[in-house]
């Protein structure tokens, strides 16, 4: 068990979207609230340490969305190098504080929900537990906790697969497959 108190939270929103078409998926509504809106509210209820939100620029609508809910905003202008490169840049702004554990969050996720993510917290233990993962039908999935003793491991992914490698051998958090349904077409939209 962890005290949010000592995590910080990663949001990753610096995503291509290009299953989604020419539109921002993330600033596309779902009942009347942007997605990645929708999505940082379980962060927001959580109230971790820190918030640390990785979009494609400081200053565009989203990124102006995100500072007003209380997010520190990191810019990745290289989002086409994958989700690693907001992986890294998360992780290193999180390393540079005394929080002992990192929350990544997907920002394409806005049904997860905050008593789902203090489940992870629950869960969490540096020493037999130091990597707890979502688990839709048994496949690890975001939102994942990672110990500070993985953060080096965390920074050295690459390409789109993130932290997936850690996954693998994660403690795992069984959710409903709505809860941790992504965003990734306009038809994704409905509310399961």
């Amino acid at each position: 068990m962890i005290d949010p108190g000592a995590v910080a939270a990663i949001f990753l929103a610096a995503g291509r979207s290009s299953r989604f078409g020419a539109a921002d998926k993330l600033l596309a509504p779902i009942d009347g609230m942007p997605v990645a809106l929708r999505a940082a509210a379980a962060i927001v209820e959580l109230a971790p340490a820190r918030r640390i939100a990785v979009c494609p620029d400081r200053d565009g609508d989203l990124a102006t969305l995100l500072a007003a809910q209380g997010f520190e905003i990191v810019a990745n202008p290289d989002a086409d190098l994958g989700l690693s490169a907001s992986l890294r840049l998360g992780i290193g702004a999180v390393a540079s504080g005394p929080e002992r554990a990192a929350l990544l969050c997907l920002a394409d996720m806005p049904f997860v929900r905050a008593a789902h993510l203090r489940k992870l917290l629950a869960r969490f233990d540096p020493e037999t537990a130091p990597v707890v993962a979502s688990s839709r039908d048994g496949v690890p999935t975001p939102p994942a906790l990672f110990a500070r003793a993985v953060f080096d491991e965390l920074g050295m992914a690459t390409g789109d697969r993130g932290g997936r490698a850690l996954l693998a051998s994660a403690a795992l958090v069984p959710a409903a497959a709505g809860d941790l349904a992504d965003i990734d077409r306009p038809s994704d939209l409905s509310v399961p």
